[in-house]
């Protein structure tokens, strides 16, 4: 039962990094990269849709998107999509092909995305605590019930708070490594 804790804490701190990874992904640095339209919405035909089930998008050259709609009919309401977002993109369509040019980040830029950043960090290490309480707290109910001793309470709580340290350095290893990359021009 106490593996069975320990276990499911693990798995729920690692999806709680992955997610980490994907919003840092999100986070851009003035290098092109496909990912950061994922979560762009496209009115299609009535219905909105993730820009990535209208269209293919590829990585031009490093400072460049270009955005290739499924049906052509569609690149104005792509392009309108992208232009509207909160990304602060600029494209722009030359018929067939929508060419999205990736900004110059401002040093005031840099320092709000590293704002963000830290602020993400600091969201996904309170997910880890949280993780960890709950699982602390259905050993204590394990205990209580006389299902589990004290000595193995104490060990799995050690072994959780392990796991939760391990991956609370993974996450500031992540949040270093982004720095740097907003900080390099």
């Amino acid at each position: 039962m106490r593996d069975d804790i320990k276990k499911n804490a693990d798995q729920k701190m690692q999806k709680s990094v992955e997610n980490y990874k994907n919003t840092l992904a999100k986070i851009r640095t003035g290098r092109a990269h496909a990912g950061i339209l994922d979560n762009v919405m496209v009115d299609c035909y009535g219905a909105l849709m993730p820009l990535n089930q209208a269209a293919t998008v590829m990585v031009a050259e490093s400072r460049m998107l270009t955005v290739q709609p499924y049906d052509i009919k569609m690149a104005g309401s792509i392009e309108k999509a992208i232009r509207e977002s909160d990304l602060g993109l600029n494209p722009a369509s030359n018929g067939s092909t929508i060419r999205v040019p990736m900004p110059m980040l401002t040093e005031e830029r840099r320092k709000e995305l590293i704002k963000v950043v830290k602020s993400e960090s600091e969201n996904a290490k309170i997910a880890l605590r949280n993780i960890r309480r709950d699982a602390n707290s259905e050993l204590k109910i394990l205990l209580k019930d006389k299902e589990i001793s004290e000595d193995e309470d104490k060990k799995t709580l050690e072994a959780i708070q392990k796991i939760t340290d391990m991956y609370a350095l993974e996450i500031e290893k992540l949040t270093d490594t982004k720095e740097k990359e907003l900080l390099a021009v």
